[in-house]
């Protein structure tokens, strides 16, 4: 699949939650994670979002419409990924996927086991979706702003100087390869890491 230079990054959010989506109260995890990328990215990009209750279908629904007619490259859901009987957003996730990707869930466990020793049971899953030509990655991410933050970014010293990697250092370079725009961050919130062959000079 040939990779896409200029296009605008297309991001789907959505949030997962039942009061939020009912009004209960308002929802954190969008606007946390639309502050998160006004920060970390260089490249154009531009998001759709969706906040829907904890039920199974209604996610799978989302998330497919969001890669198969909003045409989004990346997409990131919030909230419904612990072990309670309403928390169904990995299922809903695998069941809009066509391939699995482990090694983002099983890197945001890690991060968030440098915090809280309840991070085993998050059980977030990331896939790919491949249609019609179109390709986008789906995860999960934890539902608090703080931990959605964490888990992007990593774990750094009091200078700065990157501990653990962030998920989204892997992020530019699996679109790459899967034929999305190619994309561009901020060092000092995330490097983006890609083999040398892979970087593009910069305009």
């Amino acid at each position: 699949m040939p990779q896409t230079l200029t296009k605008t990054l297309r991001i789907g959010l959505v949030s997962v939650s039942d009061r939020a989506s009912a009004g209960v109260y308002q929802d954190q995890g969008i606007p946390a994670l639309r502050d998160w990328f006004s920060s970390a990215l260089v490249s154009p990009w531009e998001i759709e979002t969706r906040l829907i209750p904890d039920e199974q279908a209604h996610i799978t629904a989302a998330l497919i419409e969001l890669v198969d007619v909003a045409r989004c490259d990346l997409v990131l859901t919030t909230g419904g990924t612990g072990p309670s009987r309403r928390d169904v957003t990995p299922e809903a996730t695998l069941a809009a996927g066509t391939r699995e990707m482990p090694g983002f869930g099983e890197q945001m466990r890690q991060i968030s086991l440098k915090f809280v020793p309840t991070a085993i049971l998050s059980r977030q899953v990331a896939v790919l979706r491949e249609i019609d030509g179109h390709a986008a990655l789906i995860m999960n991410l934890p539902g608090q702003p703080k931990s959605i933050k964490e888990t992007l970014e990593g774990l750094k010293d009091a200078e700065g100087k990157q501990i653990v990697p962030g998920i989204f250092a892997a992020v530019p370079y699996c679109l790459d390869l899967i034929g999305g725009p190619y994309i561009e961050t901020h060092e000092a919130v995330c490097k983006a890491f890609r083999p040398k062959s892979a970087i593009k000079p910069t305009a």
